[in-house]
């Protein structure tokens, strides 16, 4: 994730940020596949947690009312979504560390968690930043750690493609291309990533909306 002209705000333009949780909450099946994300992880107690391009913590804070003794943070590379994003942890008397982050490795030790989640984000990332974050995610990764993503897949039907093109058109077609081509579970295989697959579909207006999870060998 990078700032500057690779990086792709929420609805694309700034000023539109702080219509980012209005707009996914109501055009999208939002609570269906973020709930899923979350039990798909199954995240333990004992379980260091990340989630990456946390946005405005609303995966976040879902998973940390899920899992109230886990200990979570997140990691986004705009200062403008994570300034709504530390308003919402403050109303909640949240424990959850949120981290910016610019272009490079993620601000933890090699093997120091046990799950990553993200949800939206890989869409906005040219190729070699999905393969530079998902390479990022194996480092960080303890043995045995899983990665579970929700992002646009393949279209399941031409409408559900012709749908894609509005998101196409809002988010970019280099960044999005990867996705409706279905590449993104090779990508965590070249990451290094076991036992890869995809484990729930949404059909949606924007498009095809796809869960997956890897793991990293014992």
């Amino acid at each position: 994730m990078q700032d500057g002209p690779r990086h792709i705000p929420p609805l694309r333009f700034h000023w539109l940020t702080r219509s980012y949780d209005w707009v996914v909450r109501t055009a999208m099946p939002e609570a269906a596949f973020r709930s899923s994300l979350v039990s798909q992880a199954g995240v333990l107690d004992s379980h260091r947690v990340l989630d990456f391009g946390c946005g405005t913590a609303t995966l976040t804070l879902l998973i940390e009312a899920a899992h109230v003794r886990a200990e979570i943070a997140g990691v986004d590379v705009d200062e403008r979504v994570l300034g709504i994003a530390r308003a919402k942890l403050q109303a909640k008397g949240s424990k959850i560390r949120l981290h910016q982050v610019v272009p490079g490795p993620l601000p933890f030790a090699d093997g120091s968690l046990d799950r990553i989640l993200s949800c939206l984000v890989f869409h906005h990332l040219r190729r070699a930043d999905k393969l530079a974050a998902l390479a990022e995610f194996f480092r960080v990764l303890a043995p045995g750690g899983e990665v579970h993503i929700a992002d646009w897949g393949r279209p399941a039907n031409p409408l559900l493609r012709a749908g894609f093109l509005l998101t196409q058109l809002l988010d970019g077609f280099e960044t999005t291309t990867d996705n409706v081509r279905g590449l993104l579970p090779d990508f965590l295989q070249q990451a290094g990533l076991e036992d890869v697959r995809e484990t729930q579909h949404f059909a949606t207006a924007f498009g095809s909306l796809r869960l997956l999870r890897g793991t990293k060998p014992k």
